[in-house]
């Protein structure tokens, strides 16, 4: 049975301040800003702008994004962090070993892993 899905961040103000005072690393098909919490929770935001295409590509992004980062965060965790994923244009078409690729890279560059 797979595990429950990792709890979100769904409010404005959740994304604002993980924006804010987050760590900010890009890599070509995402985005990871990476905000340190006090408990061992750690939730996941995702968005996806209207630059990166219609609602059917917005959606597939962040279909991707969700299976990705359950698929990572399950078998490594990273406790205690906002993560807020944001689509970039690839992110829909690219493929998924290269989309997980830059997700891991992005986390060790952002210091939620060790490299």
């Amino acid at each position: 049975m797979p595990a429950a899905p990792p709890a979100r961040l769904k409010r404005r103000a959740e994304f604002l301040r993980a924006a804010r005072e987050g760590r900010k690393v890009g890599r070509g098909t995402l985005v990871v800003q990476a905000l340190p919490r006090a408990d061992e929770a750690t939730r996941l935001g995702f968005t996806a702008t209207k630059k990166i295409g219609n609602a059917v590509v917005r959606n597939r992004a962040k279909r991707r994004l969700r299976a990705m980062a359950r698929l990572v965060l399950d078998a490594a965790p990273a406790p205690g962090w906002d993560l807020v994923l944001i689509a970039r244009d690839g992110t829909a078409t690219c493929p998924f070993p290269t989309l997980r690729a830059e997700f891991e890279s992005a986390l060790a560059k952002a210091g939620v892993r060790a490299p």
